[in-house]
């Protein structure tokens, strides 16, 4: 048995001390959000496999819950991470780069943490009349998650201001609806008129062009001349402050399970379908996460196109120097845009 001295009990009560309250100082429940579709494949692979909890346990935290919830879309996200009801958003780059410059300097300072993908997204009509935005009338209605703050929402004002001009960016505006992707797919192939076109995501817009008749018009890489982050996941600075542990351990489950996808898309289609009930076959979602135009990646691509155009129509008022300033240091070193 090893005899210690007074002066190393003395030390050694203080490194049990601080190490307890390393513990104890982080927090015990992690919650995050997430919307529809395939492009939160990782979020649901961290959640199926509990990987936050195995990388928080081994980053010392110990046992942490791990809440994750599912909203329609950004708006009722926002307004959850900015009340302290959520430690991580997830969502489109505009509601990333709104949230940022709205709290820039203060102690909740929301950056990114992470990508989640390049993906492209559609807008696909059921209105035979329609072959590119300049055909919409008042008759049809355009469905997005959320009007005007959404990601396709904004990048159908990116492709109005490129076909009218920069002034006119907000025309087709009054044509939009908040729909939940579900719901509006739903709506769109019922026929019944409420909803002609959806600005859409996958796996939605894959399964709504199978059907007769839907065809899409458009594509964010076509807007943004490229390959392009669609979705990505936001915390803020008071939080990673606070639980800089439970913070790294959530990237690293971020990135253990883009890798799992990565490895093996099959797999991962199948835990798409088990999740989500969906009636998609699961060859048709493994032909989704293989298309070509379709990455799993943290790395964030062409969000300073999106930033300069929501500072020259006023939505913000400065935008980002450049991309590492809209996420946290942990992604500094990528080769991010």
């Amino acid at each position: 048995m090893r005899i210690f001295t007074k002066s190393q009990i003395v030390l050694l009560g203080v490194a049990i001390a601080l190490g307890t309250a390393d513990v104890h100082g982080e927090t015990n429940e992690i919650r995050a959000a997430q919307q529809f579709g395939l492009s939160y494949l990782p979020l649901m692979i961290m959640e199926d496999s509990k990987l936050v909890e195995k990388q928080a346990k081994a980053a010392g935290v110990g046992d942490v819950k791990v809440t994750l919830v599912k909203l329609g879309g950004p708006a009722a996200m926002n307004d959850a991470l900015l009340s302290g009801n959520l430690d991580f958003g997830t969502g489109g780059v505009p509601s990333l780069i709104t949230l940022w410059s709205k709290t820039k300097g203060t102690a909740l300072e929301v950056r990114g943490v992470g990508a989640l993908n390049n993906m492209p997204v559609e807008l696909v009509t059921t209105n035979p009349t329609v072959k590119t935005i300049r055909d919409f009338t008042d008759k049809d209605k355009i469905a997005v998650t959320s009007v005007k703050v959404s990601t396709q929402a904004l990048l159908l004002q990116m492709a109005v201001a490129k076909e009218f001009g920069d002034d006119n960016y907000t025309k087709l505006d009054h044509l939009t609806v908040s729909m939940a992707h579900p719901d509006a797919m739903t709506t769109l192939l019922s026929g019944s008129g409420a909803v002609t076109a959806h600005f859409s995501s996958p796996p939605f817009q894959y399964q709504e062009r199978k059907e007769r008749g839907v065809r899409a018009i458009l594509n964010s890489y076509d807007i943004l001349g490229g390959p392009a982050t669609f979705n990505l996941v936001w915390g803020s600075g008071k939080f990673r402050d606070a639980n800089p542990k439970s913070y790294a351990a959530f990237f690293a489950a971020l990135e253990e399970a883009i890798d799992i996808i990565n490895r093996d898309k099959r797999a991962a289609a199948e835990a798409y379908k088990r999740m989500t009930g969906t009636k998609e076959p699961v060859d048709d979602l493994h032909a989704m996460l293989t298309d070509p135009l379709v990455e799993m990646t943290v790395t964030p691509n062409q969000l300073m196109k999106t930033a300069a155009f929501m500072q020259k129509v006023g939505t913000i008022k400065a935008a980002p120097a450049n991309w590492t300033e809209l996420f946290f240091p942990n992604l500094h070193g990528r080769r991010g845009s």
